[in-house]
Formats: structure tokens, C-alpha cells, sequence
């Protein structure tokens, strides 16, 4: 009887509100705090930076309070200068808050350096499938007078003879000396 007497009193009703008031404050204050802390509903649009020196993106993204990262720099493509943007993450026209971070793949000064597959003593076919499969291009093919027909005799670099394992800019071109099937003259 006293525990329902203590709801229906003046205490309890002026306890209720006041705890009703407080949370409803805290309520409030959290989600105009949380809106104006994590810029809710402003957004900015991400430039187009691909093709752009990291002089023009540096400025580009000061403007729009945006930073930049560069993730990535080992794709080099030829048909971007040097230290131009080839991507980035978000992509342009993403929806972005003040302060993110673009993430920028960069092209690099060049190709990065490969080592040339052992292909000497091995038929033409699969030399030129292991110089491909390492990034690098097939230059002339030439024939000496060799007993093994389509074997590869020699590597050629820059038009000097290179051993294997040596390091080339990726894309490079090599040229081979195979042997034509026929013996070489004794003299």
C-alpha cells in the first residue's frame, strides 16, 4: 500500500519530470552535438584529379579542404606524364565530408626493372612466352649458323649480348639470336 501511495504522490510526479526533462535535454543535446561535430547532410563533391601534377592537385584539394595520400606508384603508363594522377579512391564526383583523405595512385618516373628470364638453350616458343609473361617485348629475331634449329643462342639488349637475370626497365625490348639448324663450317 505504501509503494502505491509513493506513485500517486507530489515526490514521485516532481522526481518523474525532472528525470523526464534531463534525459530529453541529454537527448537533445547529443544529437545536436553529433550533428554539428560530424558536419551531418555537408558534403563535398571530389574533384576530377586523373591526368593533374601534384602541384595542381595540392591546390585543387586545398580549395575544397580535402588532404591526399599516395597509395600507389608502381604502374607506370606512358601516356601520362610523370608524377600525374592515373586514379583515385573515392572517384570523382563522390559525395565526401570536409578533411577526407583521397587516396592518389601516381605515375612514376618509369617502368620498374625486371629481370631478364634464363632463356638461352630453350626453343623460340618458350622464350618468347617467358620474356611476355615478365612484361618485356620481343625485338628482332636473328639466325645463326647453329645445329639447334629455333634454340636460343644469345640475348641481345640494346644491341649488346646481356646474361640472364640482369635488370631491364619493364617493357623493355630484347632482341634474340636463334640458331637456323645448320651446323656451323669447320675450319
Amino acid at each position: 500500500m505504501n509503494l502505491l501511495k509513493y506513485f500517486f504522490s507530489i515526490y514521485f510526479f516532481r522526481q518523474f519530470f525532472t528525470a523526464c526533462l534531463t534525459t530529453t535535454f541529454l537527448v537533445l543535446f547529443v544529437f545536436v552535438f553529433l550533428n554539428l561535430s560530424t558536419n551531418h547532410n555537408r558534403y563535398i563533391l571530389v574533384p576530377d584529379l586523373v591526368g593533374k601534377n601534384l602541384i595542381e592537385i595540392n591546390e585543387i584539394l586545398n580549395e575544397n579542404k580535402l588532404n591526399f595520400e599516395i597509395t600507389d606508384s608502381t604502374f607506370y603508363n606512358p601516356d601520362f606524364p610523370k608524377y600525374t594522377v592515373l586514379s583515385h579512391f573515392p572517384s570523382a564526383n563522390s559525395k565526401v565530408k570536409k578533411n577526407r583523405k583521397i587516396y592518389l595512385t601516381v605515375n612514376p618516373t618509369n617502368f620498374r626493372k625486371v629481370a631478364i628470364p634464363n632463356i638461352i638453350q630453350i626453343t623460340k616458343r618458350s622464350a618468347i612466352s617467358s620474356l611476355l609473361s615478365t612484361d618485356l617485348e620481343i625485338g628482332e629475331i636473328l639466325y645463326e649458323n647453329n645445329i639447334g634449329k629455333d634454340m636460343v643462342i644469345q640475348i641481345l639488349f640494346n644491341d649488346d649480348e646481356v646474361e640472364p637475370g640482369l635488370l631491364v626497365p619493364k617493357k623493355s625490348r630484347i632482341d634474340l639470336v636463334l640458331g637456323n639448324g645448320i651446323a656451323p663450317n669447320d675450319e
